[in-house]
């Protein structure tokens, strides 16, 4: 959209309050409020707030900071507040007080990430796969860890308690201009997956961080509490974000297709598969960035923790989908491992700098897995040259902080400042006498 479409769609559509949206390095949305009457302002880029305030940001000396539109991603809320007013968001990039752009944006880092990409000759499509967890409420509103929901995968209401919440929520994602593919009821009591069409990168990030709004949002409408938390049930099979992830040529074919290669796998796709693999325990801090996430991470819970590959196989890390679509257009990666509360603008520059770097070397993939990796033994493993995914959030920092690849593509400011906030949430957890996870993660995440 441009500045008069914009404005056009707030007069016809008697919108009276406009949110300007961006996220921390964690990736929590913030937003800043304002009337219409600072619509012109605020399209023009000169919107400023407090930096010093925002997690991972800017110190108290050097706060001031713009908020710069992204026209794109224009959009009229489908909700309207106690007073009948409506109101329409945008997202936005952080600039300096300067107005240059601001290195500890993740939307802006994510952009110099895909920049280099096409320098490459490439473009990069992205579609995730959020799953989450509605509890109820307790008597003051708390989110608890209770469900009434009794399902199972797949199953059908009355037992999917959570279906007509569902519903509103596509509804509303829909009319906000989401292309819904699927729903369903997950595997444990209480899970769902909505699942919406793939896009580049940049808008399939700004379209994760608005689900995940928009889910929680409409939860709270019918009473319950919406969670993206990794693991929140023991015993349960935890919500993965599982990030299905292909590379275009400028010229708009799909590079990881080629009709004569074994599995119509392209070199190209084998070696990003290899450069994926390569780089995944320094990648695992950013796309599982809780000390929960790791409670996701075991045998036996339909989670990746083991390093490969494969075409089929449902227990490695990197999977190939089957289909393939017209002229190839759907041969895709799916990384298995991500969860729901990882920065997306992160996770998405992260693995796509770890599969680049495995283009740029010129990889070449490990054999695939076809076995059920969970039922071989420790020395076939070995054997096999078949690592695990870091077993905590302490063992995944050292290993980015390892990693020379990811630490550029997350940028000196971010990098520093992720690994100091993430080190501190360790410390707090290993230092706790009581159940610090669920109590921090449940309401937040």
């Amino acid at each position: 959209m441009n500045r008069e479409e914009i404005l056009e769609s707030i007069k016809k559509q008697h919108i009276n309050f406009f949110r300007l949206q961006f996220v921390d390095i964690f990736g929590f949305m913030k937003n800043i409020a304002m009337p219409i009457s600072q619509i012109e302002k605020a399209l023009a880029g000169k919107i400023m707030f407090d930096g010093s305030s925002i997690e991972g940001f800017v110190r108290i000396n050097e706060s001031d900071m713009y908020l710069k539109p992204d026209f794109n991603t224009f959009t009229v809320m489908p909700w309207r507040d106690k007073f009948g007013s409506g109101s329409a968001r945008i997202i936005c990039d952080v600039h300096n007080a300067d107005e240059t752009p601001f290195v500890g944006c993740p939307r802006q880092n994510l952009k110099r990430v895909l920049a280099e990409a096409r320098e490459q000759g490439f473009t990069m499509n992205v579609g995730t796969e959020c799953e989450f967890f509605l509890f109820k409420r307790d008597e003051r509103g708390r989110p608890t860890r209770i469900t009434d929901d009794v399902a199972g995968y797949f199953d059908t209401d009355p037992a999917d308690s959570g279906i007509d919440c569902r519903r509103k929520i596509i509804q509303t994602l829909e009319t906000m201009g989401f292309e819904i593919e699927a729903s369903h009821h997950e595997v444990a009591m209480g899970q769902h997956e909505i699942n919406f069409k793939y896009a580049d990168a940049l808008t399939a990030a700004d379209n994760t961080v608005t689900f995940k709004w928009v889910v929680r949002t409409i939860a709270a409408e019918f009473g319950l509490h919406a969670t993206f938390m990794p693991k929140p049930v023991f015993g349960a099979c935890g919500s993965g974000m599982h990030t299905n992830q292909s590379l275009f040529t400028l010229d708009g074919q799909n590079a990881f297709y080629d009709e004569s290669k074994d599995l119509q796998l392209s070199d190209t796709a084998r070696q990003y598969i290899a450069g994926l693999c390569k780089h995944a325990r320094g990648f695992c801090a950013v796309t599982n960035p809780l000390v929960n996430s790791y409670k996701r991470l075991v045998a036996g819970y339909e989670a990746p923790v083991y390093i490969s590959w494969s075409a089929s196989n449902r227990s490695a890390l990197v999977r190939i989908p089957a289909s393939r679509g017209t002229k190839g257009l759907s041969t895709r990666t799916e990384v298995r491992n991500p969860d729901p509360t990882c920065n997306p603008y992160l996770a998405f520059a992260a693995m796509l700098s770890a599969g680049l770097d495995g283009i740029k070397s010129g990889l070449e993939a490990p054999p695939q897995t076809t076995e059920d990796l969970y039922e071989m033994s420790e020395p076939e493993r070995q054997a096999a040259g078949i690592e695990c995914l870091p077993g905590n959030l302490h063992e995944a920092l050292e290993c980015m902080k390892a990693d020379p690849v990811i630490r550029d593509a997350l940028g000196p400011h971010i990098f520093g400042k992720y690994v100091e906030g993430k080190e501190r949430e360790w410390d707090s957890y290993r230092l706790a006498v009581t159940d610090w996870e669920i109590n921090n993660y449940l309401s937040k995440f």
